[in-house]
């Protein structure tokens, strides 16, 4: 199932805008998906309730499997149809899922090949850092080897991946707000300069957008987040509700209410309220 489907479903009055595509996802690989569920189970057994034997047992099956499958291209975290790429989130969130299973293990003092799952994490990490950067343009980049900015980027200080005041860090934050952020407003990646073989217009994402607000929040710039923020509540319904995405009149376009978009609002306001208290 596509987190982020591609369809366009219109929330409001009047004739429907183009829609792109319908989500292709059924048959995409997505490699990031094993990261944000690992990183669900870790939260979960550090503030909730400790996973059973049976859950680690799953666990580790699954850890296995992104350990020997992580350096595949798949079609990343926006389901785009160009062809499979080797998409720097997609690396990123299958280091979170071996790095978030070992937290699991280390405190738990749960069975864990440690040191293939360190072996393969530290693996990642130096590819990333190898063949994610550009060193011509001082940025991390979508895929491998490429130089198109990406807005899922942004969850790389988020995902505790990079240090938020990293300068390699900085330098991406400023280019991604100079190429991809329109008045506060996040577009996920520009379409032209990497086709994602979709039709239609593309609105900003608002899981993007305030992934930058926390992302400004972290690299030190509250004042700049708040800025972006507050923008941002001003798009939203008369119930404070938001769509998938927001169009270029200011519509709210795609799946409504978007779970991930309010999450994302969340841990935002809660990072801003902290920095600023």
């Amino acid at each position: 199932m596509g987190r982020w489907p591609t369809g366009r479903l219109r929330v409001g009055t009047g004739p429907p805008p183009p829609a792109r595509a319908p989500t292709a996802a059924l048959d995409q690989l997505q490699l990031d998906i094993y990261g944000a569920l690992i990183d669900s189970i870790y939260l979960y057994d550090k503030w909730g309730e400790p996973i059973s034997s049976e859950q680690w047992d799953h666990v580790c099956g699954i850890v296995e499997w992104v350990c020997a499958n992580w350096d595949q291209p798949d079609e990343g975290i926006w389901e785009t149809r160009g062809g499979r790429k080797c998409f720097l989130y997609s690396r990123l969130m299958c280091w979170v899922a071996i790095e978030r299973a070992m937290r699991i293990a280390r405190r738990r003092g749960l069975p864990a090949d440690m040191a293939r799952w360190g072996g393969v994490r530290d693996a990642i990490y130096r590819r990333i850092m190898q063949r994610g950067w550009s060193a011509e343009r001082h940025t991390f980049v979508q895929h491998e080897d490429d130089s198109v900015l990406d807005a899922a980027l942004l969850m790389m200080p988020l995902a505790k991946f990079i240090s938020p005041t990293d300068p390699k860090w900085l330098t991406t934050l400023d280019a991604l707000g100079e190429e991809l952020v329109s008045d506060s407003l996040v577009y996920r990646y520009d379409p032209q300069a990497s086709p994602d073989g979709l039709r239609g217009e593309e609105g900003t994402f608002s899981i993007c957008s305030f992934w930058y607000v926390e992302a400004l929040v972290r690299a030190g710039r509250p004042d700049e987040a708040r800025l972006a923020f507050e923008k941002m509540l001003t798009y939203a319904n008369h119930l404070g509700l938001y769509a998938e995405e927001i169009g270029r009149t200011g519509e709210q376009n795609g799946n409504f209410p978007q779970a991930f978009t309010h999450l994302a609002l969340i841990s935002a306001a809660f990072n801003l309220d902290r920095a600023l208290g």
